[in-house]
């Protein structure tokens, strides 16, 4: 049996059905890694295969004993890089933090541990999340599953890589900008970034405190809604945590979407935009229409404003949170210095990679007397006003549709020599963080290359339940399609181009 070829919420009915136990779920996974890893390099660390075949076993004992219940008991998961685990390496891959083992779970790791879940490895991603092609990461670049010379998007490109590879059965990633849904699109797997405050930040290592999310990455929206379900919930040790009521996600999983009003933002189809990535997103509406949804395009405006005040307000965020990897307290010290001022700034020039280095700048200056007004507050009050355009389309769209990226995953290296056409590469997800709102990216085809294409569905804040019906109708008319890493057709590796 085929158990990685499962969906989680697949792999988890078997376990709790006694077909298959939670030690050969988690044996799957790991020989999955072993097998693949070195080809797609989705892992920072992999964790002791006796210390995850004795917490499998523990947790089969809890099923066996019917005390443990849960969708996800015996699943193997794998978590980002930036979540700390107790006991367990969390680099952010960073060199900064090469040694930094945490004394604490982050609330949602402990959520899903709680709930069964075995964790097996900590996913690579770029530097501190600062990148959309996990090509920045202080271990390596991550390769995507579908054609190995090409990147899986990021930053969570290592969560959605191992998923896509079939290493784990889910994953957990964080979305600052687009780094669960831009990285899903291009690996032809679901990727979920709930509103802000849905799931807690605690245990995150912070990029831009007011725009990370914790969110899933699966193989299905069946499987991304009962890891979301697991992971919401309010928490006191999170200031930004929001308390919901109805957080029954799984009530949406219908194919039914009549009536459902969907808007189409007619900027987000132009200029830029790859032509094949255009036509999949509006078969996608298409498909939904055929389903009696009604789609029209309409102008959002204020859209392309969106990334100058994105990169203002995240790298501002960035140099005041990456403030404390200053070489004192843990993490990586430069080894010769002479006084205090020089352990800091050799410590950090060492520590930190190029891209990091370069927002830390740009956040810096933008917060400089002279500049704030100029640069930061200007970003906020573009914020606010994208924010009220969102409401002012949600008052008349259910959901609002458009492409994930502007086009297919991109070749390794592409953007190293440009990093603003990276930056760029950011244009229709960062207006969904800058709003808090919920977005969801689900596969919607292929390019004449064998590359996943994703379309995104946007919702207005605390209405995740619209993008997952959305969704979850669009899914049933296409289905999961597995990687050619995994034995199905596609692009393949850098061998067969």
């Amino acid at each position: 049996m085929d158990l990685m070829g499962l969906t989680a919420v697949e792999l988890g009915r078997k376990i709790r059905r006694k077909e298959v136990t939670a030690e050969e779920a988690v044996l799957a996974a790991l020989d999955a890694i072993e097998k693949r890893e070195k080809k797609v390099h989705s892992f920072v660390s992999v964790l002791d295969r006796e210390a995850v075949l004795e917490r499998a076993a523990k947790v089969q004992r809890q099923i066996d004993e019917g005390s443990l219940m849960h969708p996800l008991a015996g699943v193997p998961m794998a978590v980002k890089d930036n979540l700390c685990t107790k006991g367990i390496l969390t680099t952010c891959a960073s060199g900064i933090l090469y040694n930094f083992v945490p004394t604490y779970t982050a609330e949602a790791v402990r959520r899903l541990e709680e709930a069964g879940a075995v964790l097996i490895g900590k996913t690579n991603m770029d530097e501190f999340s600062m990148g959309s092609t996990t090509e920045t990461s202080a271990y390596g670049a991550t390769r995507n599953p579908w054609n190995t010379a090409h990147v899986p998007g990021g930053s969570s490109g290592g969560s959605c890589a191992a998923v896509a590879a079939e290493e784990c059965s889910f994953a957990l990633g964080s979305d600052t900008g687009g780094s669960i849904r831009q990285p899903s699109a291009f690996c032809g797997v679901t990727g979920i970034k709930p509103t802000y405050g849905t799931v807690s930040r605690y245990g995150l290592i912070a990029y831009a405190s007011s725009l990370d999310q914790v969110g899933p990455v699966a193989k299905d929206v069946t499987d991304c809604v009962v890891v979301l379900e697991t992971i919401a919930s309010y928490d006191s040790k999170d200031s930004t945590s929001a308390f919901r009521k109805d957080c029954r996600f799984s009530e949406a999983l219908q194919d039914e979407v009549k009536g459902m009003r969907i808007g189409i933002p007619h900027g987000y189809l132009g200029e830029g935009l790859d032509k094949e990535v255009r036509e999949a997103v509006l078969h996608a509406a298409d498909m939904l229409k055929e389903k009696g949804a009604i789609a029209e395009e309409f102008e959002l405006n204020l859209a392309s404003y969106a990334v100058p005040a994105y990169y203002v307000i995240a790298c501002a965020e960035a140099s005041s949170n990456l403030a404390r990897f200053d070489g004192v307290k843990y993490g990586y010290r430069t080894k010769e210095y002479e006084g205090l001022h020089q352990m800091y700034k050799k410590s950090r020039s060492e520590g930190f990679g190029p891209e990091v280095k370069r927002r830390i700048l740009l956040g810096s200056f933008v917060l400089s007397s002279g500049y704030y007004d100029a640069y930061y507050l200007k970003a906020l009050r573009t914020k606010a006003l994208i924010k009220k355009e969102f409401d002012k389309a949600f008052l008349k769209y259910d959901v609002l549709l458009g492409p994930a990226a502007p086009t297919t995953a991109p070749k390794l290296g592409a953007f190293f020599s440009d990093p603003v056409k990276m930056y760029l590469s950011d244009i229709y997800t960062v207006s969904v963080n800058l709003a808090g709102l919920p977005g969801i990216s689900v596969p919607c085809g292929t390019d004449r290359n064998g590359l996943p294409i994703g379309v995104q569905l946007v919702g207005d804040c605390f209405q995740e339940k619209n993008i997952i019906r959305a969704a979850y109708a669009l899914e049933q008319t296409r289905g999961y399609r597995r990687s050619p890493l995994c034995g199905e057709g596609g692009a393949g590796d850098e061998q067969n181009i």
